[in-house]
């Protein structure tokens, strides 16, 4: 299963023209996302599923079965939209609340035996040159965090690039 992220309006992801099939499933802001409030519910007394009752809740099951994770996102000093951060946080619950060692690291455990792609199209007109690294050493370490096999991220000035790249 493929799940692509997105901070766009109706009118632009439908401009892009992505081909969604059966197996993606697509999250986007429909207004009701709440913050995550670092509760850690997710961990103790929800395990695997936050306690905020909206349609973002459920986030760490669905990277339990994803294979590729695919984020759209204006990028911002270096790092996400905050709806897309946002989503990203409530997807906590994708992971244990126990601790490993990882490349002289402390990271979280694998809640699932899952592991997958990371890919990040960054969209703006006036990305500057440390912005990009900025952005790059946060996927990385998102990657990492999430345990994937791999990230990738691109740069793009308009959402017109973005839709040449995916097609």
């Amino acid at each position: 299963m493929r799940i692509l992220i997105h901070d766009l309006s109706p009118q632009e992801f439908t401009a892009l023209g992505l081909t969604v099939d059966s197996d993606t499933t697509v999250i986007s802001d429909n207004g009701t996302i709440k913050n995550c409030i670092g509760c850690f519910g997710c961990w103790i007394k929800t395990p695997g599923m936050c306690v905020i009752k909206d349609d973002y809740r459920n986030m760490g099951q669905l990277l339990s079965k994803c294979d590729e994770l695919i984020i759209i996102s204006s990028c911002l000093y270096g790092s996400y939209s905050p709806f897309v951060r946002n989503v990203l946080d409530r997807s906590i619950s994708f992971l244990l609340p126990y601790f490993m060692h990882k490349n002289g690291e402390t990271h979280h455990k694998n809640r699932y035996n899952n592991h997958f792609t990371l890919s990040v199209h960054f969209y703006g007109n006036d990305i500057t040159e440390a912005e990009r690294e900025t952005a790059k050493e946060l996927v990385a370490a998102n990657s990492i965090n999430f345990h994937c096999h791999e990230n990738r991220v691109y740069f793009y000035h308009n959402l017109q690039s973005v839709k040449e790249e995916l097609h």
